[in-house]
């Protein structure tokens, strides 16, 4: 996930959740939480627990999200985020909890006349390369619920519309043909052929680290018979910590009714 998109998402996370945005550059923003946002990602507990039980007017938090370090200029004071890191993940969180998943319709200015509007079901995906060392990756993905197209990077295309809960007087919006869990099966067999073809030497090499350090530990254990319980369990720490696994995960979706 590039710096742009991040800052994507974070202003499309923010305005959707009502949080000003008062500066913005290509490689920062600066926001003004809510209350909900502040106890949701600003991991506060004792603060919010001290407001409430005081009944002191609350105070949540005014932050700048660097989203491009390498941009940024030496005197910007912020938090630095990024893909896979912890405040991203929580906000990743905090979506799912929000609202995974949408209903939406393009807003269209009324002087363009009757306009239709088609039906997409887009998907924003998180791939995860497990091992000692992950990798996260996030793809996108939309796939027109007549049709059958899909599109890459989703997120990107629909992040420039306005869009409402509700069809404009102006709009007519047609019915899907394709069922939205049958298209959520192709974009699942989508990400799959992706994987398939990517490089997996990662996996190759987690192994050989995994062998390295168990030989490390035979050695240590090498003149005892009967081996004792703690090399049993380092063993088995260290299958865990090597086991290479892909984890595919939903980070939320919706269905999108595009002019």
């Amino acid at each position: 996930m590039y710096p742009q998109q991040v800052h994507s998402y974070l202003r499309e996370f923010f305005n959707e959740n009502n949080c000003p945005i008062l500066r913005e550059d290509q490689h920062y923003l600066t926001v003004q939480l809510t209350v909900d946002i502040d106890k949701r990602i600003m991991n506060r507990p004792f603060y919010w627990q001290y407001v409430e039980a005081t009944n002191t007017e609350a105070n949540p938090a005014q932050v700048t999200f660097i989203t491009d370090q390498t941009a940024s200029a030496g005197s910007l004071y912020g938090e630095a985020i990024h893909f896979g890191s912890p405040r991203m993940n929580q906000l990743f969180q905090a979506t799912r909890e929000l609202g995974a998943y949408v209903q939406l319709f393009e807003k269209v200015d009324a002087a363009i006349g009757q306009v239709i509007l088609t039906p997409w079901l887009g998907v924003n995906f998180k791939v995860s390369y497990c091992c000692d060392q992950t990798k996260e990756m996030l793809y996108s993905f939309g796939i027109n619920l007549l049709t059958g197209v899909i599109k890459e990077d989703f997120q990107e295309t629909i992040c420039t519309s306005d869009f409402d809960t509700v069809p404009a007087d102006n709009a007519f919006h047609v019915q899907f043909i394709i069922k939205p869990l049958r298209a959520l099966e192709r974009l699942n067999t989508t990400i799959e052929k992706i994987i398939e073809q990517d490089d997996h030497s990662w996996a190759t090499e987690a192994k050989k680290r995994w062998r390295r350090d168990q030989r490390v530990l035979d050695y240590f254990y090498e003149e005892e018979d009967d081996k004792p319980e703690c090399y049993d369990v380092e063993k088995k720490a260290l299958e865990e910590q090597y086991d290479t696994k892909i984890k595919i995960e939903i980070i939320n979706g919706g269905i999108f009714y595009l002019y």
